[in-house]
């Protein structure tokens, strides 16, 4: 990434890497420079970020020092007024910054990063809530907890998985189900919910459980077609089992009236007897 200068491509810590004309940038370095701002289409350039704007950023940020690897190109800078603290952000993520994906998309360095203030007693080691494994005695930059029921508590690094999984029109508390004020809580301390559907719903992951069963079942099947023949009337009218519908004939390989319109397989038959 010539932001941030890492070769590394996890997409929960740099979101998705962009290439074009010989120019690789991770996401999340994108969203997060402090000199750039999307004056394109969603479609240009890289999510609206012009490609003249971010080799003009480049040329911006290239004497910045990062305050904590100390190389440049540090295009990261904490917001709050006469901070002069400037990162990379995958350094920023390593040193406990936070950076805020949603409205102006800020950052904020360890020092001023926004922190959960609430009371929120543990009664003996408490796990997270979605990997089991025991967090911090108080909330911390590391340690999340839901602000509405604050018996969730849970890993930054584990929220942030169900978060790109969920996105925003799924993710909730695991616990109390809240899912407004949760969102708003977990947007400001710097957790990225990308506004689509869940990764379950997308790219037909789920295609099979809504295919309907196609084929003549029958023992012998006297369609000249092939079992897989189905028409809307007449003889090879296709009759789907009305109780468990994984079991299908043609109307004339079972006998069955042309009013029919339910009709239950063998193995239901017997079930009900």
């Amino acid at each position: 990434c010539r932001l941030c200068q890492r070769a590394d491509c996890d997409p929960e810590v740099f979101g998705q890497t962009c290439r074009r004309d010989g120019l690789c940038i991770h996401e999340n370095c994108l969203y997060h420079a402090s000199g750039l701002s999307q004056r394109g289409a969603d479609r240009e350039g890289f999510y609206g970020f012009l490609l003249p704007d971010i080799h003009q950023e480049l040329q911006r940020v290239a004497q910045k020092t990062c305050c904590i690897c100390q190389q440049p190109g540090a295009s990261v800078t904490c917001q709050v007024r006469r901070c002069p603290r400037n990162f990379h952000f995958p350094c920023g993520s390593e040193r406990g910054c936070v950076s805020q994906f949603f409205g102006e998309f800020k950052s904020f360095c360890w020092q001023h990063r926004p922190a959960q203030r609430l009371r929120a007693p543990q009664q003996g080691q408490t796990p997270c809530v979605i990997c089991l494994e025991a967090v911090a005695g108080r909330p911390c930059y590391d340690t999340l907890v839901c602000p509405v029921c604050t018996s969730a508590w849970f890993h930054r690094r584990c929220i942030q998985g169900q978060a790109l999984r969920s996105a925003l029109h799924h993710l909730r508390c695991p616990l109390c189900q809240d899912m407004r004020t949760f969102q708003a809580e977990m947007f400001r301390l710097g957790i990225k919910i990308p506004d689509r559907d869940a990764a379950w719903e997308e790219d037909g992951a789920f295609d099979e459980h809504y295919q309907r069963h196609s084929s003549c079942d029958a023992s012998l099947c006297l369609c000249p077609v092939g079992r897989e023949q189905s028409e809307e009337t007449g003889p090879w009218r296709l009759l789907l089992c009305s109780s468990c519908g994984s079991c299908g004939t043609h109307q004339r390989c079972s006998a069955v009236g042309e009013d029919t319109s339910s009709w239950e397989c063998s193995d239901c038959i017997d079930t009900g007897t």
